[in-house]
């Protein structure tokens, strides 16, 4: 499968992050059924949020990082590291390097804001995928929104 050019960018208004979300409802809401109120929360007001579109206009992934206070409870209390979280890619677009895209897109921002390290809450199914992009896993598993996961981080 081929998929026409795309381009990875952080969200710059609302059109952006309504196209953010729409991703994020198919796959968390729609395919893993994590219920709507846990999908949205405050976060989402102060995140960096970042997007994978098609040429066409047409969002293909979308993820997000949190940074400074907003981070804090999530890494620890260390304002050093950011936290990337809501990655999700749109089922007819895996397997074709969105995901990593959206990834090192996250990370730029992170170094941009002056931050050492990224740490994330990987569903435990997805800890291959991150372990190839160079995050490592630490302490024990977790349940989140009823799913099992580990945390990762990765210096940046």
């Amino acid at each position: 499968m081929t998929l026409p050019p795309y381009a990875v960018r952080v969200a710059t208004d609302a059109a952006d992050r309504e196209a953010c979300f729409a991703v994020r409802r198919e796959v968390f809401v729609g395919e893993q059924g994590v219920p709507e109120e846990l999908e949205y929360d405050a976060y989402d007001a102060v995140a960096v949020h970042v997007l994978a579109v098609r040429e066409d206009g047409v969002p293909l992934g979308a993820g997000r990082l949190l940074y400074g206070e907003a981070a804090a409870a999530k890494v620890g209390d260390d304002l050093t590291v950011g936290s990337l979280g809501r990655l999700a890619v749109a089922k007819a677009a895996r397997g074709l390097g969105i995901g990593a895209a959206l990834v090192r897109a996250i990370e730029d921002a992170a170094r941009a804001r002056g931050l050492a390290a990224v740490d994330l809450h990987a569903q435990t199914q997805a800890l291959g995928f991150y372990e190839r992009l160079g995050y490592l896993a630490y302490g024990p598993e977790f349940a989140d929104a009823g799913m099992p996961h580990r945390a990762m981080r990765r210096e940046v």
